[in-house]
Formats: structure tokens, C-alpha cells, sequence
């Protein structure tokens, strides 16, 4: 099985926020599929982000931000204080939302779900970049 890969640089900035890779996913499989059946993996190596499939543009995407906001509140009760207090529920995150996804390609193409999206998550305000590979196996 041959194997293709490569690494975009997400500007996320200095907020809270859920960047859709998208048409990155779809953009790379019309250059490394070519109609192939196979896997898309995406990862990302930063231990405050994560990715999920989920629905956006219809407010799921604020409603994920601020469920990770409850269940991981950015004060100082987490034991790990990498970087400061308060930063030690960004990196706990990836428990939540993995720093991985692989889905489905048919004929070259994503095979999402109606609305489905793929998003990097990041609620590390004090990261402006993230990397994110994509790796094509089929």
C-alpha cells in the first residue's frame, strides 16, 4: 500500500477557535488520491488541540467551544501548570478531542455525512500556528 503525505501551518490566532480543514482534506486527495479508494489520516502534534468531525456553520461549532470551556474551565485546578496556571485544561484536551482522525475515501473523494466537517480545535491562546499533517493511504 503506497502512502502520501503533507504538513499545512493553521493560523489560529490568539482565541479560542475551530478551523475547518475541509477543502485542505479535499485539495490534498485530488493531488494524492487520484481516485483511489483508501484512508485519510490527519493529525496534529500540538498537545493543546484536537480534531473532530462535526457539523458547522450551524452553531455547533460555538456549542463545542463552550462545552470544552465547562468541562475543561482554563483556572488554576489542574496540577499540570506547563506554561502557566490555568494552561493545564488545554492539555488535557486531546483526551477529549484526539489529536487524530481517519476517514474514509471512495474514488478520491472524503466520504463525510451531510454537514460533516473536519476541524482543528485549539484552545490555546497563546499558540498563533498549528501544524496539522495529512496522510493518504490507499
Amino acid at each position: 500500500m503506497a502512502g502520501t503525505f503533507t504538513t499545512r501551518t493553521i493560523t489560529t490566532g490568539a482565541t479560542e477557535t475551530m478551523h475547518d480543514l475541509t477543502n485542505a482534506c479535499s485539495a490534498f486527495l485530488r493531488e494524492a488520491a487520484h481516485g483511489r479508494n483508501g484512508l485519510l489520516n490527519v493529525f496534529t502534534p500540538h498537545p493543546t488541540s484536537g480534531l473532530a468531525v462535526i457539523e458547522t456553520g450551524a452553531g455547533s461549532d460555538d456549542d463545542l467551544l463552550a462545552a470544552l470551556r465547562g468541562i475543561l474551565p482554563a483556572d488554576d485546578r489542574w496540577g499540570d501548570r506547563h506554561g502557566g496556571p490555568g494552561r493545564g485544561s488545554g492539555h488535557v484536551l486531546p483526551a477529549l478531542v484526539p489529536p487524530h482522525a481517519t476517514l474514509p475515501v471512495v474514488d478520491g473523494e472524503l466520504e463525510l455525512g451531510t454537514s460533516q466537517s473536519v476541524v482543528l480545535v485549539n484552545t490555546d491562546r497563546d499558540g498563533p500556528e498549528r501544524q496539522v499533517r495529512l496522510s493518504f493511504l490507499g
